[in-house]
């Protein structure tokens, strides 16, 4: 059990913060879901119920995010992702929180508008205005509307893919000794934590408040998009640069940075049979919904995990939720094919 006498102040430096998100978010356990498989027993980490426009992980970051730009006096955020990002339709709601304008910046060409659902909806809900990057590099075509922006007499603040740079991730090593406070408070100790990753932010931000707070079991990152030796050499200078930043002390032991990239499937945003069958079993066991491109693909691997021993049946394991439910509906002729029979 974590030691008694817990203190965030005691761990690490607190940046400023704008706030946007519910915190804490719940920590609950899965009794229904850890029955039908016979063990472990399992918990979900509640980041989907963040609270802002859908809710999700994007939020802890744009609370240090949009204090940063603020305190730099920027009027306009930018940022890049695909045409689902969960963390562009999160910079959007947060700009219009903050009462900054945002330019989003998004993979590919515009579609149909009949087919405007889902994030992408919502961005235009939320008033970004969207830019599409067509063949050309995301980030270039960013740089390229910043310097237009600066040129009209405007401040913009250019935020990365994923909020994933050292302001963002150190919203997860806040995360983590927020949740090391939790278990502190239920009595209970994860053996492992599994959660998504691909930009790279959230995964940094764990391995250092992890470090910070002593945790000895294992931080799992189901990689959503590359392969494991790519993600933790982005991961690890991340976490020590986060380390830094919160003034702990670093860098965190390498084998907190753990990646499985067993779970890549047919690539970023494609949905098989895996991540079916894992949406449909929690909704239907837990009423919880996943998403199909991020928690869905880590349930899967969870699920696999179980069934073929490689996580015991005795013991305590963490999925830490990270949101993104509104991309459920822009994926309803993916979710309704076929799926095999949940046991």
């Amino acid at each position: 059990m974590p030691a008694g006498g817990f203190s965030l102040a005691k761990i690490m430096k607190h940046p400023a913060r704008f706030p946007l998100a519910h915190l804490p978010t719940p920590l609950e356990p899965l009794d229904r879901l850890s029955a039908a498989l016979g063990g472990p027993r399992l918990w979900i980490k509640r980041d989907d119920q963040t609270g802002l426009a859908g809710g999700g992980n994007k939020t802890r970051k744009l609370e240090l995010l949009i204090a940063d730009a603020l305190a730099q006096r920027a009027d306009l955020l930018l940022t890049v992702g695909a045409v689902q990002s969960n963390h562009c339709r999160q910079t959007a709601a947060a700009a219009a929180r903050a009462g900054l304008d945002c330019v989003l910046v998004l993979r590919g060409a515009a579609p149909p508008r009949e087919q405007w659902t889902g994030n992408l909806l919502l961005d235009d809900l939320l008033g970004a205005r969207l830019v599409w990057a067509g063949d050309r590099n995301r980030e270039a075509v960013m740089e390229q509307a910043a310097q237009e922006e600066r040129a009209a007499g405007r401040r913009p603040y250019p935020i990365p893919l994923g909020g994933s740079n050292v302001v963002g991730a150190a919203a997860y090593a806040l995360a983590f000794a927020e949740l090391w406070g939790q278990m502190h408070e239920r009595g209970v100790i994860f053996d492992r934590i599994l959660f998504a990753s691909s930009s790279g932010g959230t995964q940094a931000g764990l391995v250092a408040g992890a470090a910070a707070c002593g945790y000895q079991g294992q931080l799992l990152a189901i990689s959503i998009d590359q392969t494991s030796a790519d993600l933790s050499a982005l991961v690890s200078p991340l976490a020590a640069e986060v380390c830094r930043h919160l003034e702990i002390a670093g860098p965190p032991p390498p084998q907190l940075v753990a990646v499985d990239d067993g779970y890549l499937g047919g690539g970023y945003a494609v949905v098989g049979d895996p991540e079916r069958e894992a949406i449909r079993l929690l909704a239907r066991t837990e009423g919880i919904l996943l998403d199909p491109v991020y928690t869905g693909r880590v349930m899967a691997g969870l699920l696999d995990q179980i069934r073929r021993g490689a996580i015991g049946p005795r013991e305590t394991v963490l999925f830490w939720h990270t949101g993104g439910t509104p991309a459920l509906f822009a994926y309803s002729q993916d979710l309704l094919g076929p799926t095999q029979t949940a046991r």
